[in-house]
């Protein structure tokens, strides 16, 4: 009756996004005084996940699952549950894992709770506590199914080594056709050396950066951080930037540790997608810009001075503490 764990892994690596996940099932397991499994789909050497107290890894190896596809990872991880006779399964809150999330909980008919940031209040009942109103408050859900189904919120635990020696069990799950309805054709992946999904620091630019030709020095903060670069949506709209760096309510969630947002004014929707970064600061020549209000740290003045700056001394102190 363990606790089961979704790892996603990518190009051969895991994401960091899963040792969160896995460390936060290994707590939540202790409170219901049993194990951690892992599922693992053509996953790289998954003994290391032992690091964050995972007990036992079912490795599925097919190829026809390269690819993330929904409903055959959904039927997969299902029938992994039943193996394991599990009553919890902890996924992140990725993009793929709130596709899969949905069609997961129907499958199992299972309750299921997302942008959870805590372990939960009680096991019995079984009560979270989430993210709610774009995170500008919290609720508190009970599950009451018999198969219980959490969406961990990105940062909300935070990575905890917790040594166990992971045993690893090849697992082949019956997939049928159906679980093939959907085919990927194609995966446009960003160019970014970070993504913004698994960045620690995201370096963002608005229109107030007049026009993609002065997109380097937003580039080359991003490289001297070692962090991730974004977009508000009037930048993707204009082409200026491609989607997949366009953050907010209606592009990617950002849930950084640090936010930096450079001529963006702060429309509601580009506040309600990044409200999970823990500490935002904000550049921009207008003092009355919206986004001043919610952020931590702010600067009033002329990106196109300001950032170039901030670039070299950041690149000192760099060189001084390599």
């Amino acid at each position: 009756m363990s606790v089961l764990v979704y790892i996603e892994s990518e190009e051969g690596k895991f994401k960091k996004a899963s040792f969160e996940v896995a460390s936060y099932a290994k707590e939540v397991a202790g409170m219901m005084g049993t194990s951690v499994t892992a599922v693992t789909f053509n996953a790289p050497e998954s003994a290391e996940l032992g690091s964050y107290g995972i007990e036992k890894v079912l490795n599925i190896k097919n190829e026809k699952l390269n690819k993330f596809n929904a409903e055959a990872y959904a039927d997969a991880i299902k029938q992994a549950a039943e193996k394991e006779s599990s009553k919890v399964i902890v996924l992140s809150q990725s993009a793929n894992s709130r596709y899969l999330a949905p069609v997961l909980a129907v499958q199992l008919e299972a309750g299921y709770a997302s942008n959870v940031v805590a372990l939960p209040e009680s096991t019995e009942p079984f009560t979270v506590k989430r993210n709610a109103f774009t995170m500008k408050a919290f609720n508190f859900t009970k599950i009451t199914t018999d198969v219980k189904i959490i969406g961990l919120a990105k940062n909300a635990f935070g990575v905890k080594e917790q040594q166990a020696e992971a045993t690893v069990e090849e697992f082949s799950p019956s997939l049928s056709e159906e679980d093939f309805s959907v085919n990927v054709e194609s995966v446009d992946k960003a160019t970014n050396k970070v993504t913004i999904a698994d960045a620690e620091i995201v370096v963002s630019g608005g229109r107030g950066l007049k026009g993609p030709e002065n997109w380097g020095m937003i580039e080359e903060m991003a490289e001297i951080l070692g962090a991730a670069t974004a977009c508000s949506k009037p930048v993707s709209d204009m082409g200026w930037r491609p989607h997949s760096e366009h953050v907010g309510q209606t592009g990617k969630p950002v849930a950084s540790n640090l936010y930096i947002a450079v001529g963006i004014s702060g429309a509601i929707q580009h506040l309600a997608g990044i409200n999970a970064a823990k500490t935002k600061v904000v550049i921009n020549n207008d003092p009355e810009a919206p986004f001043f209000k919610a952020a931590d740290y702010g600067i009033v003045g002329d990106a196109f001075e300001i950032v170039p700056r901030l670039n070299e001394k950041l690149k000192e102190f760099k060189d001084k503490n390599a």
